[in-house]
């Protein structure tokens, strides 16, 4: 009773009888520290203010995200042909296989790029992941459109932004379709008819702002000979730059999400897929810094392969039309490719619509007129003139994807019938020889 009473006064005087045995353990804890001079804190730091317990700590981190970035992707076995392809133009300068090194190195740089791009987007929502998705989707050709611009290529410029919009309408997008069909063969694949049709109307928009300078030209009706057809692609593309701006605002803050539709359809499927795309393999700051690193990489081989370009056309004897608007926008769109096929199978087609389709707005409301802007300060005569076999293959193309988006629904079939779209137009730039500049034979 009277060691009751003696416990019961010593908590009353030091505190609760938790505070007591957390004071006990404590107290414990720093004896079997002092019992071992080596023994190094729960805080990570050592007698001498040596903190390996930090330093392994961030060495398990950059560990794991060079793992899950770069050793996890297959794809990943062509990165090496990009230091390549450096070493190649240094030693031979043989310009058609520098070209075909770059290519090669600069793929899966693209695919790791969409990668990066969809772990941020799980932290910034679908919305501005969509955008975000877009956005870094089209670096690659954005980059080397600078670069070609940077030179004085504009015609190249002009064919490889062309040949992105064709790819991701044609080729990214019925790759979709068809994947998606294949294996939801059973039912009709649906899409947020809305969204998809604002889209197809600023797609037709762009289409205007490529034609009337095309037509002005070909016409002979400028007012200004040579200046007035400048003139008015930069006007037009200050314009087309503040739609897209518009447009943004329409989508981050009077749409609230036009993903919306597709979550419900997913529900009604009876597929939680969720859990799957809802948790992010690498942190937010880990995405930022891959993003950063590969769009550095892949600026560096944008140079190369600009350089290796007209060289490349000669000694292959394939017309530099073909090599812009075929191989190029292939390569830029290894990620737009990898996405939407993979979130069309998962029956996730808004999301696939809107990397394809978003990708073709982005670039064709921004990319373009962006370049024109940039070519203005750069003192290079940029235009919207894209000559008129390529703006009727635009203006064609956008017809037909708008027709087969006008239902909101998608199948296998439909997607087979753009992909061999997209293998006519690659025939006819094949066989399409670019007219020289005028003033030469």
């Amino acid at each position: 009773m009277d060691q009751n009473l003696q416990v019961m006064g010593t908590v009353a005087q030091n505190g609760s009888p938790h505070e007591f045995e957390e004071q006990s353990l404590f107290s414990l804890e720093l004896g079997t520290q002092k019992m071992q001079p080596g023994h190094i804190s729960e805080y990570g730091s050592a007698p001498g203010g040596f903190q390996p317990g930090v330093s392994k700590m961030w060495r398990n981190v950059v560990y794991k995200s060079i793992k899950t970035v770069i050793f996890s992707n297959k794809l990943n076995v062509l990165i090496p042909f990009g230091p390549l392809a450096i070493l190649v133009h240094i030693l031979t300068g043989h310009n058609g296989l520098v070209f075909l090194l770059s290519l090669l190195g600069i793929i899966p740089l693209a695919e790791r790029l969409g990668y990066a791009t969809e772990q941020l987007a799980v932290y910034t929502g679908p919305t501005i992941g969509g955008l975000l998705n877009a956005t870094f989707g089209n670096a690659t050709e954005l980059i080397i459109a600078i670069y070609a611009l940077r030179h004085g290529m504009i015609r190249v410029v002009q064919l490889s932004l062309l040949g992105s919009i064709l790819s991701n309408m044609l080729l990214v997008l019925g790759c979709a379709f068809f994947c998606g069909g294949l294996v939801f063969y059973r039912k009709e694949q649906v899409f947020n008819k809305a969204t998809a049709t604002v889209n197809s109307g600023l797609l037709l928009m762009a289409v205007m702002g490529l034609l009337f300078p095309a037509v002005l030209h070909y016409t002979h009706t400028e007012v200004h000979y040579g200046k007035s057809e400048l003139a008015l692609s930069r006007f037009s593309s200050c314009i087309m730059l503040g739609v897209y701006a518009a447009y943004l605002f329409f989508q981050l803050k009077t749409q609230k999400d036009p993903y919306i539709p597709l979550s419900e359809e997913g529900s009604q499927n009876g597929e939680n897929d969720n859990d799957d795309d809802e948790t992010p393999e690498i942190s937010k700051w880990e995405s930022v810094f891959w993003l950063s690193i590969m769009t550095a990489w892949i600026s560096i081989l944008s140079e190369y392969l600009v350089d290796a370009i007209e060289g490349t056309s000669h000694t292959w004897n394939i017309p530099i039309s073909f090599i812009g608007v075929i191989l190029l926008p292939i390569v830029g769109n290894a990620a737009e490719h990898a996405g939407a096929i993979m979130f069309a199978m998962k029956d996730k087609l808004d999301i696939s619509l809107g990397v394809a389709i978003g990708s073709s707005t982005q670039i064709s409301m921004f990319g373009i007129p962006f370049c024109v802007v940039i070519g203005w300060i750069m003192g290079q005569p940029m235009d919207l003139n894209f000559k008129l076999f390529e703006t009727a293959t635009l203006f064609i193309t956008v017809i037909v994807v708008a027709f087969f988006l006008q239902e909101g629904s998608s199948n296998y079939f439909k997607g087979l019938m753009l992909i061999l779209c997209y293998v006519i137009v690659a025939a006819s730039f094949f066989v399409h020889e670019d007219p020289p500049p005028e003033g030469k034979p």
